[in-house]
This record gives C-alpha cells, sequence and structure tokens, in this order.
C-alpha cells in the first residue's frame, strides 16, 4: 500500500466520526463532512507533488508513507479541533447554569415591623442547546405555539449556532413551562432561578432599587446588599441549606403607603410635574419614609430606566428657597452676636451693587429676629448672614453638611451646586436659599440638627437606636440655640406662613420656602419649587418632615398664588394627621406655646403679641 493509499483510508474515517458521534448534530456532521473531503483533496494534491518530485530525488517509497502520515496527523489535529468546537459548549453548559442559579440567592428586605418589602421566589427559565437540535425549524415552531411573543428570526438565529446553551425566555409561567415539557422538543430544557419580587409594587421603590433577570442588585438598597456583602453572605448561607435572616430596614410600610397616598392626591391636586417627601427620626437620623414622584414598579426593571423616575430626595438637587433661612437665622444664633431680640433693618430693599433685594411680603419696617422668620425676609435674613461674613457662613453650611456630597446606604447620591468663587454676594442670596442647590436629604439632616438638641445625625435607610446613632453625631449648634430653633419652627406654625400644617394637638412647627426655577440659565417667574421643612411634636421633637412640589400650579382656592404656604405646607399638614398616630405622636390639646417653649430665655415681641 502506498503512502497515498494510506492516507486515503485514514481521512476517509475521520470524514465518518462526526456523523458517527452521538451528540453531533445533522448540520455539524454535514459541515464536517465538507471539511474532510476537502482536506482529503488538498493532502492528494501535496501528495501527488511529493511523489512526482520524489521520483526525481530519489525519494524512497518509506519515506513518502512518512511523509504521508505526518501531514496526516496535523489533518487530524485540525479536525480534532474542529470537532472540539463543534461538540463542546460554549461559555457555559446546562448544568454549570443551574449551579450558578441556584447559588444566587438574596436575603429577604424587611420593614421596621418586619413586613416583607423583597424577597425570592423559584421560577423556571427556557433554554436550549443547539448542539442537540435535530431540526431547528422544527423547534422553532413549537416554541412559538407555547411562546407567541418570541421573535421568529432571532429564535432561528440562537438555535443555529454552535454553542452548547443559549437562553430563550428567563422567567417563565408554571402554564408554560408544562405546555413546553409536553412539546417534548430534544435539546430544550429549564433551570430553576431565584426571582426577585417586590410585594408593594412602586410603594417603595426609590428605597429599594432593584434586582435584574440574574438576580444582581442594580440600584438602591439591593445594589447596597451587593457591595456590602449581604448577598454574599445569603448566597453562603444557602449553600448549607440555611437562609441568612431579613435585612431591617427603617421605613415604616403604613407611613409609607400613608405618605404615597397623600403625596399623590397633592400632586394631583396642584398640577404639579414630579413631588417627594420624606419623614426622619430627628434622634437616630433613620428614614422612615421616602417618596419620589413619579416612581416606578421594581418588578418591572425597565420603568425605572425613565428619566423622571429618578429619586428626587437623594439624587435631585434644587434650590430649596427659604426653607435656607433656618440655617441661616441658627448660625447667627450660636454664634453670640445674634439674638432672639436683635433688630434688622428691612424698611427698604437691601442694595449690593446694582442688585436690590427684595422681600415678597415687605413689612417695610425694623424687624427682630422671631419676626423676620415668621414674615419670610430676605433682607433681614441676608444681613444677619452678612454680620457673620463670607467665611462664617461657608463654615457653619461645611458644618452642616451642605456643602459636600451626603453617602447613605442608597448608592445614588449627587453633589451640591454653589460657587466655586464664594463672595458677599453670593452670602445674600445664599442666607435665603438661592444660589445654591442641595439634594432635600440634605436639608432632611441639616433641620433634624436644628431640633434635636444640635447633634448632626447622617441618615440612614437601616434600623438604628439612639445611642448607635450618637456615638458617631457631632455638635454642629448649642443645646440653647437648638431650643430658639424649635420656638421659631412652632411659631411659624402658630402665626406664620406654616398655618395650614398646623394639626392640633401634634404641635407642629417649620419653614416655608418657594424658589424660582432655573429655565435656560435664568430663573422662571412662572416656574416654582416649593418646599416644606416641617417638625413634630415641638414640645418634643421626634419626626421631621419635607415635603417637595416641582412647578405646583395655582388655584382658585389659593387666589392665584402657587407658593408653598398654598401647596406644600397643607399637604404636610394631611399628611402629619395621618402618620402621627402611626407613629405613636399622642395628641396633646393643652400643649406650651411658643412662647413656653422657651422657658427662661427672653425674647422681644413678635407678630401677634
Amino acid at each position: 500500500m502506498t503512502g497515498q493509499e494510506v492516507l486515503d483510508g485514514t481521512f476517509r474515517n475521520g470524514a465518518l466520526i462526526g456523523a458517527a458521534l452521538g451528540r453531533f448534530t445533522v448540520a455539524t456532521a454535514r459541515r464536517l463532512w465538507v471539511w474532510s473531503v476537502i482536506g482529503v483533496r488538498f493532502v492528494r494534491r501535496v501528495i501527488r507533488i511529493l511523489v512526482g518530485s520524489g521520483e526525481g530525488l530519489g525519494l524512497t517509497t518509506g519515506r513518502l508513507r512518512m511523509a504521508a502520515i505526518a501531514f496526516g496527523i496535523v489533518y487530524i489535529a485540525i479536525v480534532g479541533r474542529l470537532v472540539h468546537y463543534a461538540v463542546a459548549p460554549g461559555a457555559e453548559t446546562a448544568a454549570e447554569v443551574a449551579e450558578t442559579a441556584a447559588a444566587i440567592s438574596r436575603p429577604d428586605i424587611v420593614d421596621r415591623n418586619g413586613m416583607v418589602l423583597a424577597t425570592d421566589v423559584k421560577v423556571a427559565s427556557l433554554y436550549a442547546e443547539p448542539k442537540n437540535i435535530i431540526d431547528v425549524d422544527e423547534a422553532v415552531d413549537l416554541l412559538r405555539q407555547a411562546l407567541p411573543e418570541l421573535d421568529e428570526k432571532e429564535l432561528q438565529a440562537k438555535l443555529s449556532t454552535k454553542r452548547g446553551f443559549v437562553w430563550i425566555k428567563r422567567e417563565i409561567s408554571p402554564r408554560q413551562q408544562v405546555a413546553i415539557f409536553r412539546l417534548g422538543i430534544p435539546g430544550v430544557g429549564f433551570v430553576t432561578e431565584n426571582k426577585r419580587v417586590y410585594p408593594n409594587g412602586p410603594a417603595v421603590s426609590h428605597i429599594l432599587g432593584f434586582a435584574d433577570v440574574d438576580n444582581k442588585g442594580i440600584a438602591g438598597i439591593e445594589k447596597y446588599l451587593d457591595t456590602s456583602g449581604k448577598t454574599a453572605e445569603a448566597a453562603a448561607a444557602a449553600a448549607k441549606g440555611g437562609r441568612l435572616p431579613p435585612v431591617r430596614l427603617s421605613l415604616d410600610l403604613k407611613v409609607q403607603h400613608a405618605m404615597r397616598d397623600e403625596l399623590v392626591a397633592g400632586m394631583t391636586k396642584f398640577k404639579a410635574i414630579a413631588a417627594s417627601a420624606a419623614i426622619a427620626d430627628v434622634r437616630t437620623g433613620e428614614i422612615i419614609s421616602l417618596v419620589s414622584l413619579p416612581d416606578y414598579d421594581p418588578n418591572t426593571p425597565s420603568d425605572a430606566l425613565k428619566p423622571e423616575a429618578i429619586n428626587r430626595v437623594n439624587v435631585g438637587v434644587f434650590e430649596m428657597g427659604s426653607t435656607f433661612k433656618a440655617l441661616t437665622l441658627a448660625m447667627g444664633l450660636d454664634s453670640g452676636k445674634v439674638n432672639l431680640m436683635s433688630r434688622f433693618d428691612a424698611r427698604a430693599p437691601l442694595r449690593h451693587g446694582r442688585f436690590l433685594i427684595h422681600d415678597f411680603h415687605p413689612t417695610r419696617r425694623i424687624l427682630n429676629v422671631p419676626e423676620i422668620f415668621v414674615h419670610s425676609s430676605n433682607i433681614g435674613t441676608a444681613r444677619i448672614a452678612l454680620a457673620l461674613g463670607i467665611d462664617a457662613h461657608k463654615a457653619f453650611l461645611k458644618k452642616m453638611g451642605q456643602l459636600d456630597r451626603l453617602k447613605t446606604e442608597l448608592p445614588e447620591s449627587s453633589r451640591p451646586i454653589y460657587p466655586s468663587k464664594w463672595g458677599e454676594l453670593n452670602t445674600i442670596t445664599i442666607a435665603f436659599g438661592h444660589g445654591i442647590a442641595i439634594a432635600p436629604i440634605q436639608s432632611v439632616m441639616a433641620v433634624s440638627a436644628l431640633v434635636n438638641g444640635g447633634y448632626l445625625v447622617k441618615p440612614t435607610f437601616l434600623h438604628r437606636t439612639v445611642e448607635e446613632a450618637m456615638a458617631e453625631a457631632p455638635r454642629v449648634i448649642q443645646a440653647k440655640t437648638s431650643v430658639e430653633m424649635r420656638y421659631l419652627m412652632r411659631l411659624n406654625a402658630e402665626k406664620g406662613s406654616a398655618k395650614k400644617a398646623d394639626i392640633p394637638g401634634y404641635r407642629v412647627g417649620g419653614k416655608t420656602g418657594t424658589a424660582e426655577k432655573v429655565v435656560n440659565g435664568r430663573y422662571s417667574k412662572t416656574k416654582n419649587l416649593t418646599a416644606f421643612t416641617g417638625v413634630f411634636p415641638m414640645d418634643d421633637p421626634k419626626y421631621m418632615l419635607l415635603v417637595v412640589l416641582d412647578e405646583p400650579k395655582s388655584l382658585p382656592e389659593t387666589h392665584g398664588f402657587s407658593t408653598s404656604g398654598w401647596n406644600a405646607v397643607p399637604i404636610g399638614g394631611h399628611m402629619v394627621e395621618r402618620v402621627a398616630p402611626l407613629l405613636g405622636v399622642t395628641p396633646d390639646y393643652e400643649a406650651p406655646s411658643a412662647t413656653e417653649l422657651l422657658g427662661n430665655i427672653p425674647v422681644g415681641a413678635v407678630v401677634g403679641e
């Protein structure tokens, strides 16, 4: 037998290997046959050349046979590699995917009372092994009968590959699984996966965030669980047949539902384009409720991609308007250069260069500090800031956490916006809340410090005790200043712009704010952002309430006004009325007045006294 005949027999046998292997598809065998034929023809030509030239070179038959065998080995290696690519799975196999899916387990998330907010359920996902599909066209037709929503061209392309594993559809229903199983399609199977579900739908969406189809946290607390290692702990516990204890949040689900209900009603009534609200425990920093509208259903994660569905409390940055005056007055009182009896000239607009600072409701007289707060005087507030100076103003806001990004367990946060070159005019406008934009959650933290005795407690979305909070909370104002700020905020609810939030028995106090929105680099005269920062009960502060409306509209009952006192404040009042009983705040109809809250601290005459 010549070397050429040996190789002919070898390649003929090799070409039949693909068809003989049970794991091969028909298409695979055809491809290997074609490659074998091409290879045989190629080597035959090489042999002819060698044989023809061998006669001239005196090559022996043994040497030709050796050369033929060498070429045969090389080609067999090539064919073997093709066989490997044809029969080997792609990047993964069904068994590997099933093992990975079973390992991805997330801990349950519950509210402060143990109510389930997020949990895992077992679902079936449909996959295929294209290398084991006998008839692709038939498989496509059958699968689309059970799942008509599948794209025919996309499915055809998936099943026509050489891969060992492809997903067909994730998270199918039990009824769909039974229907597909009965079809008996070779090369099609199911993997049991953990699917994240959110029983309360959109109610807690901006706190929880969501997990994707692979059960990985993408936003909110879900992402925090991954980055903090909680998900890995849950997976390790599941591998041992156990389960990690639920992650307990500071959130109260009952309060959350009530807050969202009132915010939806208020946003609808005043035709606002967006709205947000939050309640925090002023002593622990726990976020009891956070609502941002529009929201989304975390069970449909694609809705979270809508640009209007951001967490406006943590991520949005806004000029908070006159709510900032509380910080300016606290700065003045805490410095010792200003007291409650100090008086400032508000008889005429404050001039700075070519700019004039006006009051929205001018009194055109000299005002003491309580009157500046109750009348929300821009002029008086600016004069207090100027009395302390630019450096002191910046240092105080820095200390109060208003000039730095506030980071919580939620990965989403935004950096405040303020002038890089901070001059006297900036101090004037920032004093009353214009020229600086912050995330509303920063306002929650700062106002809580004004009434809790003077401690800056970082907000948290996890359950925390008072002792744990105080261990990390620096004192930022004196206790005496905190008492004075309680007085001013309660006085504003009794006599000032926060009267519509003064729910009998609950001793509410607060500060209103209306800021003109910046549109195309200019302040708009028709579009406002209104805010209300409230505290209750003021005789023993426990909870801080924030309400923000984006572009509320005036109504006949508001007499053409769209300012905070006409919309954000009454919404805040409705919220207090509903959630105070849920939070255990007992109504007291004989509670002390604002002046009585001061004790022995002297105060000058105020409006109505």
